[in-house]
């Protein structure tokens, strides 16, 4: 089967299925099996892919498994973070903070910043990529996320995970210069009704309380 077969077939199946998006999802996982770009599909349409991990993938999407979560990893900013069960998945919408992070942080010299909550470190790897100057502390206290946080801190040497909790951060941190963090906000009954993919991520990652407030 050619990418251009299984694209055809992926987007009958899921539609088919009532997956929302099955155009884009479809796209998605025929490129990652294919270890492209998904601008570099229409080049690449009539290669050979391997049916059985497509259906596999198919299946998994099919249930109500995000897509992040199925392809294992996600574009942020302007880098690919690994993510699956026990994470958040990185939301578009999360980029502008880190625009804007990043242009306080440049303002400075050389500084100290906090991501709280940080999950798989998305933003604040993010800010410490594009401020080589900054040394960026990532507080996280669950297990599941710190696996993902420490493999996607790897090689960022200003990156430092910290597994804590941040309610009672660790006297040994340096005091911050700046401190940035997306922590849970979702009123706690509302966690009840949310889409069926979401409801994939972890409850810790999204309940913030009887008003959504309990952080801030």
């Amino acid at each position: 089967m050619t990418l251009k077969e299984a694209y055809s077939y992926s987007v009958y199946f899921l539609s088919g299925n009532g997956v929302d998006e099955a155009d884009f999802k479809s796209l998605c996982l025929v490129c990652h099996i294919a270890g492209i770009r998904e601008s570099e599909y229409l080049i690449h349409q009539n290669d050979e892919i391997i049916t059985k991990k497509l259906a596999d993938l198919l299946w998994r999407v099919k249930s109500g498994e995000p897509l992040q979560y199925v392809i294992g990893k996600w574009d942020f900013y302007e880098s690919e973070f690994f993510v699956g069960k026990g994470v958040l998945i990185p939301r578009p919408e999360t980029e502008e903070l880190v625009s804007l992070a990043v242009e306080k942080v440049k303002s400075l010299s050389k500084c100290v910043v906090y991501d709280l909550c940080a999950g798989s470190g998305c933003i604040g790897i993010s800010i410490a990529k594009a401020c080589p100057n900054s040394t960026v502390y990532l507080v996280e206290k669950s297990k599941d996320a710190m696996e993902y946080l420490l493999k996607n801190c790897n090689g960022v040497k200003n990156a430092v995970p910290v597994l804590d909790d941040i309610k009672n951060i660790s006297d040994d941190l340096p005091l911050a210069d700046v401190i940035i963090s997306n922590p849970p906000y979702i009123p706690r009954e509302q966690t009840k009704n949310l889409q069926k993919e979401v409801m994939y991520e972890p409850v810790m990652a999204l309940d913030g309380g009887d008003d959504g407030l309990d952080f801030y």
